[in-house]
Parts: structure tokens; sequence; C-alpha cells
């Protein structure tokens, strides 16, 4: 049996949450297979990481490791991205931070603003509400950004080049907006940048440290 489909089974019985206390006689009922695979697929897990294992009497006790919950996390999103098509709307988690406050001059910029009304169909409040993504969510705005993207242009002023990036429609508490996403920036990967036609903070009364849920694509609760 495949490493991902043993490591989905503790999960399901329980070993991301906490540890649990099982024998290969009992885990080989899991994976249909006999005790002795059973038992050797579990030391293979342990050998790579993806499980802590201590022998006790009549078995062991298993928990899965950050590595673990990391191979099922890429294999959920892997799922995610074959069936992005067919949702209706993908969900996008996080906590509210405060910025660079660089937003503020470069949505207002003409070069800019004017694309955003036209791919948006709305003027932009000049500045951005900055949210880091859970690390879950951080894998699927990969995906997201490729299919749901339109294309902003770069430009100059005369003086300086602005460089050119992506957005695409979202929507934060009902409010619609729209997530930006720079060709060249110096966030970290896990920041979504968002602007919308309103002060989201202030309109929302958020802070920093607030969780937020941003929907991308067709909520079905509409």
């Amino acid at each position: 049996m495949p490493v991902i489909e043993s490591l989905k089974k503790l999960a399901l019985l329980g070993a991301i949450d906490k540890p649990i206390t099982i024998s290969s006689s009992e885990f080989s009922k899991h994976i249909s297979s006999s005790s002795k695979t059973a038992a050797r697929m579990l030391k293979n897990l342990e050998d790579e990481g993806f499980i802590e294992r201590n022998l006790v009497s009549g078995g062991q006790i298993v928990t899965i490791t950050k590595h673990g919950i990391k191979l099922l996390k890429t294999e959920y999103v892997d799922y995610q991205n074959i069936f992005c098509n067919e949702c209706e709307a993908v969900e996008l988690h996080g906590n509210l931070i405060t910025g660079l406050g660089e937003g503020q001059y470069y949505i207002g910029l003409d070069g800019y603003k004017h694309q955003f009304e036209k791919i948006l169909d709305f003027t932009p409040f000049p500045g951005t509400l900055n949210v880091q993504l859970t690390d879950l969510s951080n894998s699927l705005r990969n995906r997201i950004d490729m299919i749901h993207a339109a294309k902003v242009t770069g430009f100059t002023d005369g003086e300086r080049t602005f460089g050119g990036g992506k957005c695409y429609p979202v929507k934060i508490e009902e409010i619609d907006g729209a997530v930006i996403v720079p060709d060249r920036s110096h966030y970290p990967d896990d920041l979504l940048e968002i602007i919308a036609p309103v002060n989201l903070r202030n309109t929302l009364r958020l802070k920093d440290g607030d969780q937020i849920k941003i929907i991308v694509g067709n909520d079905k609760s509409e």
C-alpha cells in the first residue's frame, strides 16, 4: 500500500490531533493487508519521518509529524487542483496583519487604477488589506492565481517604470474585492494583498489578528 494511503488511514483514526495507540494487527484491517505488511509500513513511515512511534505492550503509540501533515496537505491540494473547475467557490483563510503602507501610493497611481476599474468594475480604495494565509490556504492560492487571475500590465510615468502583475475578484463578508499579485514583490509568499471599493479594515471593523475568510469564485450560499 502506498505511503500516502497508510498515512491517510492514521489521520482518519485521529493521529493528527493526538497520539493513538494501535497494534499492527489492528492497523492491518484498516489498510487491508497482513499484520506483517502493516508493521513494515508503520516502520517505513517512521523511518521517513512521517510519524513518531513509541513501542508499547500490545502495539505502538503513533503521532503524525509536521512532515506527515505537510504530505497530507499536499495531497489535499492536488485534489483541489484536479476538481477546482467544478468547485462553486474556494475559501482561503488567514489573519489580518499590518502591511508596509505602500498600497495607498501604488493603488492610487492612474496606470494601475484605470486597469483595476476596467478589470474589476470598481474604483479601488487607495490601500490594501493584508492577510497572512494559513499553510493550507497558501498552498491553494498558487493554483487559484493561475485559474482566476487577469493580467495587469506594467507602465512608465516618464520617470519611473512600474511592474505588472495579476488580480482576481474575491468577496470578504459579502463585499466585492480583489487579490492583487505583483510580478515582483518583497512580501512573503503567504501574504495576500486585497483591494476593494471601500476601506475594508474600517468598514468591517477589523483589527490585526482577526481571522479572515476570502471567497474566490461563486459562493453557493448566494
